[in-house]
């Protein structure tokens, strides 16, 4: 599909940038989403919180559902990554890397956030078998009564652990050599949480459980799942560019419409304040795609 003018331009294509293309395909939208095919919902190996999936659902399955949902009623998805973003006097100007240009009065960033790598070996393939994992919210209860460490340091990872010590069976903090305040271990103390904060000399993966952390004098610490706590990084290069109000973890500031401080842009899902979950990024895709709907009426 070549470069052009469209009423809307969706930057994004997980659940929140699917959503919005369902809503604006059916609000029969001559539209465009550009999909740089890296969602963060394709590592969920299955989500059981889900509504509508009891028997849970695979990440990559539900983003290959929603996008034949979309196509039905006429969107198109484009794979690419749009790498610059620019206001002009009616609207934007997006270049895609392949040098496509497309011109729309509104875009919805559904960029999403990468989460920080720990370091982990083998770690993609170890979060698409369960065992690593980001999400206490979408799987605490999958790890009921297991071994269970969080990695991490800071109030991020103790507030986690926090959260996940009511489904672990035994939960410990491995802050991988960097340190917590005394008041923070103090809290983990109080939970029942252990505390590691050595620098393990090496971390090896072990058939059937996640990794060994092994550290100095032959000690040796395995867990049957394993949180990385070590925070998120938006994809916020394209909001950034324009003078987008952040927040202070650099997420996009948005208004109840999903309209960000910059006029005609929209953003959804983890890119967008708020909780990171699917629901959320779905509501907030349909919020998005009814506001720049109904603004391009008013136009």
């Amino acid at each position: 599909m070549p470069g052009g003018s469209l009423d809307a331009l969706v930057i994004g294509g997980g659940p929140a940038g699917l959503t919005a293309a369902i809503y604006l395909a059916r609000y029969r939208r001559n539209f465009l989403v550009v999909d740089a095919a890296n969602a963060r919902c394709a590592w969920i190996p299955r989500s059981h919180n889900h509504p509508g999936f009891p028997d849970g659902i695979n990440g990559v399955e539900l983003i290959q559902r929603m996008r034949s949902q979309a196509e039905r009623y006429g969107a198109i998805v484009q794979r690419g990554r749009i790498v610059r973003l620019d206001r002009t006097a009616d609207g934007f100007v997006a270049e895609e890397a392949d040098g496509d240009v497309w011109r729309a009065p509104l875009v919805l960033l559904a960029t999403g956030v990468i989460d920080i790598d720990p370091g982990l070996p083998d770690q993609y393939d170890s979060v698409r078998k369960g065992l690593v994992r980001y999400c206490p919210i979408c799987d605490g209860y999958e790890v009921t009564g297991e071994r269970v460490a969080v990695i991490g340091s800071g109030e991020h990872a103790v507030c986690e652990a926090e959260f996940i010590r009511p489904y672990a069976g035994t939960l410990t903090v491995l802050t991988l050599g960097g340190r917590l305040t005394a008041g923070q271990r103090d809290r983990l103390a109080a939970a029942g949480i252990g505390l590691e904060e050595g620098r393990p000399l090496r971390v090896s993966a072990e058939a059937g459980r996640v990794e060994a952390f092994h550290y100095p004098g032959g000690r040796c610490l395995d867990f049957d799942s394993v949180y990385s706590a070590m925070g998120i990084a938006p994809r916020n290069d394209l909001a950034r560019g324009l003078g987008a109000d952040l927040a202070e973890d650099g997420r996009v500031r948005a208004d109840p419409h999903q309209e960000t401080s910059i006029p005609g842009l929209f953003a959804a899902g983890d890119i967008a304040p708020g909780l990171n979950q699917i629901t959320i990024a779905q509501a907030q895709g349909a919020i998005a795609a009814t506001a720049m709907h109904n603004r391009l009426r008013r136009r």
